[in-house]
């Protein structure tokens, strides 16, 4: 396996740990809604998605109406969300350092806006590594699974998608990777993670980051 020319980090439980505050808060928005959903349906179904996704898919299949303020009220509320309780995963940033220290370009792009990655990084004082590079799925037409994110952060960074791997740990973030032609390294430490799904979606698991710096040559 040849040396990445980039890496590419996706940010909610991959650099930090929020899956779980997440979806445990969506599935009391969307049960509130009419929507039966508890947290273990939202976290193995909506991890790793846009909220605008999420409401599309909702909308689109049931007869549930989320309202028109619905993505503008979920990201209102992260602050608070997020205002205790973020921790970064462990160990994720010596892997983020060893990756810089090598010379090798890398960035994060998370179905998450900019605003919500700068409070979680923020929060967990992963944001100074990552200020220079941060994309968010509101700059592409289709966010995960759809490979747009992760090619529009490539061609911004300038690199060919051969030379990309993906740091992910949801299936719709895994196909992503995949369908942009990267090599995706899916993470599944949180015993909720759907590691089957992980795998058929074609990833490369692993549970701890550092076998991940054993699994990606980066000298």
């Amino acid at each position: 396996m040849q040396v990445p020319k980039l890496v590419i980090f996706d940010c909610d439980g991959v650099l930090v740990d929020t899956e779980n505050l997440a979806n445990r808060r969506l599935a009391e928005w969307l049960s509130a809604a009419g929507f039966s959903a508890n947290f273990e349906y939202c976290r193995k179904n909506f991890s790793g998605r846009s909220m605008a996704s999420v409401q599309k898919e909702i909308e689109e299949t049931t007869a549930v109406r989320l309202g028109a303020d619905f993505v503008e009220r979920w990201n209102a509320g992260l602050p608070d969300l997020f205002s205790h309780g973020v921790e970064a995963i462990p160990y994720v940033r010596e892997f983020v350092e060893a990756v810089r220290a090598a010379g090798i370009a890398y960035c994060v792009a998370s179905s998450a806006r900019v605003s919500k990655m700068h409070i979680t990084l923020g929060q967990t004082g992963l944001l100074p590594l990552f200020e220079h590079a941060m994309f968010s799925s509101t700059m592409v037409g289709r966010g995960k699974p759809f490979p747009d994110l992760f090619l529009h952060a490539a061609k911004t960074m300038g690199f060919p998608p051969a030379g990309c791997i993906v740091i992910e740990d949801s299936v719709a973030g895994t196909q992503a990777g995949i369908a942009a032609g990267m090599r995706v390294f899916s993470y599944h430490a949180d015993p909720l993670t759907d590691r089957d799904g992980l795998a058929a979606a074609g990833g490369i698991l692993f549970d701890d980051m550092r076998e991940l710096a054993k699994l990606v040559p980066i000298r």
